[in-house]
């Protein structure tokens, strides 16, 4: 064999070599978009104070968004409380500490409510992370990634106030609803919520938008000053983004539904209150995802898990 011989030889082993490189490099591109695709939508239900409805809206929002064809699933985020259990009408056998400490799976602790709607109780596993080990924290994470590969849209609902937790599950959401009452303490309460998460999320504030539900409102006037009352100081001294999402009216329905454990969408569907749940869902689901949505530039809750994790143990 000459010369010549040799190097053609040469030139078609890397030649080949090149295109095995890019077959791998598609695939493994493909590999990453097919998980992206099935990565839940996370949506963060969270207010600045309790009793004003958040819990509520997370359990009707996430009946709305069944009846138009998404498989939904709630993590109750708000640890040591259990607002959803109760409204749910069921009380989980297990938490996440059990999958954590005693070897259950994520299928087994996930409670089916109304709808067939998935509900995932925090319980006190979350509350340990201080005492949990790298790798205890490891396989929580991987956990719950497997939780947001099971279903269209996952609802965290958070505890109220500008806890770390509460924060960090905010900054890891692709949708932040803020539930606000007409109340002078709902509203500065807020307002102080979206202020420590304007600090936190430091240079990335400009990028947050935080979409806010007025609710126990007279009608839509009260609703549209509720939101010009916060929106105009968030405008003048913060960097993120509020914008108006809907308005959910006082409705006696709603408090009557309560005390029958039940959710006002399945106890009086063609209530006002139910309504305007539902319109709220349908705006949601009208946003188009946008690319870095897409490109997973969230994380969802196991991001929001592992910063918890390292927050403290430093």
């Amino acid at each position: 064999m000459d010369q010549a011989e040799k190097l053609r030889n040469i030139v078609k082993q890397n030649k080949a070599k090149d295109m095995e490189q890019e077959e791998i490099i598609h695939n493994i591109a493909m590999k990453v978009s097919q998980e992206r695709q099935k990565r839940a939508k996370v949506i963060t239900v969270t207010s600045g104070k309790g009793g004003v409805g958040k819990s509520s809206m997370s359990i009707n929002l996430a009946i709305q968004l069944k009846k138009l064809g998404k498989n939904v699933i709630i993590f109750d985020a708000d640890f040591g409380l259990a607002n959803i259990e109760v409204m749910f009408g069921a009380v989980p056998k297990y938490n996440l500490s059990d999958v954590i400490f005693k070897g259950k799976n994520i299928k087994e602790i996930i409670v089916k409510g109304p709808l067939d709607i998935g509900f995932v109780s925090g319980g006190s596993g979350i509350n340990g992370l201080g005492n949990m080990t790298r790798d205890q924290v490891m396989f929580l994470v991987e956990t719950l990634e497997q939780l947001e590969a099971m279903t269209d849209i996952l609802i965290i609902d958070t505890g109220a106030g500008i806890s770390d937790s509460v924060i960090e599950f905010l900054l890891s959401s692709e949708e932040i609803l803020l539930v606000t009452t007409p109340e002078p303490t709902s509203i500065t309460d807020s307002y102080a919520l979206l202020k420590t998460l304007n600090t936190r999320a430091g240079e990335e504030s400009g990028d947050i938008i935080v979409k806010l539900v007025a609710n126990r409102v007279s009608g839509a006037a009260e609703a549209k000053n509720l939101y010009s009352k916060l929106s105009v100081v968030v405008h003048k001294f913060l960097k993120l983004k509020l914008e108006y999402l809907g308005m959910v009216p006082r409705d006696t329905n709603m408090s009557k539904s309560i005390m029958q454990q039940k959710p006002v969408s399945i106890a009086y569907p063609d209530s006002e209150g139910a309504r305007a749940i539902a319109r709220i869902a349908e705006n949601l689901l009208g946003k188009k995802r946008t690319k870095e949505e897409d490109d997973g530039e969230k994380k969802g809750i196991a991001t929001a898990i592992m910063k918890m994790f390292r927050n403290r143990k430093n």
